[in-house]
């Protein structure tokens, strides 16, 4: 049975008031409508936002535009953006438990994970830093007496960055300071669902030294704010992290300008699992991969792909730790699995369980909603004898639904695998070194971790293959995605080799 913790409800709390960030002044939007926020874990507002219409938004672009071309920001030395992405970065750390407590409240994340998530946000931007002062070029001395060739890399110029609603301060963390390493300017859209802590973030990078007009920051609907920070022609550049169906739409829209576009999108990954397993570690893995975040995580373990040799005794013991995962409260700091983003979200997790039983698949535990009295809350749930053609196999449910699939040669496994749309991570499980690397290779997946799961760093790049999305973020390469190359190539003493001949040049 699933151990349940019923919210307190938010006595006394006050509501918090965010106008837009547009040229370096908080202001009220163009037509003065106000989006609220509910908290999905209370059931109570906890935000209001200044919604931006597309008035607002050609306003923001105009600005970063502006700070681009004529500002100082892209004509700083490495140095000096390194030293003010440093001070951004402390500032972050000082006012990691108001970000976290916003991130909470408004996702419904639990408030332990929150506050992690900012201490690896943290980290992100002191490795921008960094980078910012290693961006370099090339140069080709080997191209004859009377040639020089440089490649320098510039700055791509105005970057929108549009970031959803279930790592609202993490993701942003994962492509703002990079763009603003490369000495670009930047429109950041989050999630009008969660937009809090990325507001806050706009306070923080003004008191860490950022000139106004380079960052700027409005809240809005997909339809009315975010549309022109896709089609926009002074928009050089569009970071999405979101579905594959709005990033299908943001690279459709992006290509009446031919702008570059960075997509992080959805993943629907595996972790195989073979009879010479470490299970100790693999189950626990197996419990957090499918859980963490209640599953909204595109990066979710949402497949066990398990050899039949170890089917029933994987099934049992991941049923039975699912069955102690603590749902509730996020404001508790013992909470594991906190709130589902929305009704509607809920409703679509439940009719996926609902779908897979009808289809043959059976529930190993949970499969319904949690009623705790305030907010919506989903129960751990594991679906077993699931085929691999089922929808709860192939589409990404979003939640913490866990589905189990049989196989018997490392082939099938990885034919299994790969049988789906996406492509964005993977985990293989085994004691022998051989095996892991041959479907660690053979796995078409942006990120394969072989026995462990979820891990990350700043330093190790991260993205999809097919579905999943184009690009790569974090990294050492992360910077250099924000820029152009631009090849200077310089003769050297009198021309030689004229096209028309002397007589008739004069």
């Amino acid at each position: 049975m699933t151990v349940l913790m019923r919210p307190k409800p938010l006595d006394g709390f006050k509501v918090r008031e965010f106008n837009m960030l547009i040229d370096g002044k908080w202001t009220a939007g163009a037509e003065g409508k106000i989006l609220e926020r509910a908290s999905p874990g209370h059931g109570a507002v906890v935000s209001r936002y200044q919604a931006a219409t597309a008035v607002d938004a050609n306003r923001a672009i105009a600005s970063a535009r502006k700070a681009f071309d004529d500002g100082h920001w892209p004509r700083m030395t490495g140095a000096e953006r390194s030293r003010i992405l440093l001070r951004a970065a402390d500032i972050i750390d000082e006012r990691a438990d108001e970000l976290a407590f916003l991130d909470c409240i408004e996702s419904g994340k639990p408030i332990s994970q929150a506050k992690g998530e900012l201490g690896g946000a943290a980290d992100i931007w002191r490795y921008a830093a960094a980078l910012a002062r290693d961006l370099h070029g090339e140069s080709y001395n080997t191209l004859g007496d009377g040639t020089l060739g440089v490649v320098l890399r510039e700055a791509i110029g105005v970057v929108s960055i549009i970031t959803p609603w279930n790592f609202p301060f993490l993701i942003v963390s994962q492509k703002l300071p990079f763009a603003l390493a490369a000495g670009c300017t930047a429109v950041v859209k989050p999630s009008e669902l969660t937009s809090g802590s990325t507001l806050v973030l706009g306070e923080i990078l003004e008191a860490a030294g950022v000139p106004a007009g380079v960052v700027n920051v409005i809240v809005g609907t997909g339809p009315e704010a975010g549309a022109p920070l896709t089609s926009h022609p002074d928009i050089d550049m569009v970071s999405f992290t979101g579905s594959t169906g709005i990033g299908k739409l943001t690279m459709a829209n992006a290509a009446q300008t031919l702008k570059k576009v960075s997509l992080e999108l959805g993943g629907k990954n595996p972790q195989i699992v073979f009879p010479d397993a470490n299970l100790d570690d693999f189950i626990d893995a197996a419990v957090f991969g499918a859980y963490f975040n209640a599953g909204e995580c595109c990066n979710a373990g949402s497949r066990l792909i398990v050899h039949r040799e170890i089917l029933d005794e994987v099934t049992s013991r991941v049923a039975a730790l699912s069955a102690k995962v603590k749902v509730g409260d996020p404001l508790d700091p013992s909470t594991q699995v906190g709130a589902i983003i929305t009704p509607q979200h809920l409703a679509k997790i439940v009719s996926y369980v609902k779908g897979a039983s009808e289809n043959g698949a059976s529930v190993a535990v949970g499969g319904t909603a949690a009623d705790l009295g305030l907010g919506q809350f989903m129960e751990p749930t594991i679906l077993s004898s699931v085929a691999p053609d089922m929808a709860v196999a192939k589409e990404e449910v979003f939640g913490p639904v866990l589905s189990v699939l049989a196989f018997e040669t490392t082939d099938e496994a990885i034919r299994v695998a790969n049988s789906i749309d996406y492509g964005l991570s993977a985990g293989v499980w085994s004691r022998d070194f051989d095996t892991c690397l041959t479907v660690g290779r053979r796995v078409r997946a942006g990120t394969v971790w072989m026995n462990t799961f979820m891990d990350g760093a700043s330093e190790l790049p991260f993205g999809g293959y097919r579905q999943s999305g184009i690009g790569r973020e974090l990294g050492r390469h992360a910077v250099e995605d924000y820029t152009e190359t631009k090849t200077l190539n310089m003769h050297i003493g009198p021309r030689t080799g004229h096209w028309m001949p002397k007589e008739a040049r004069g």
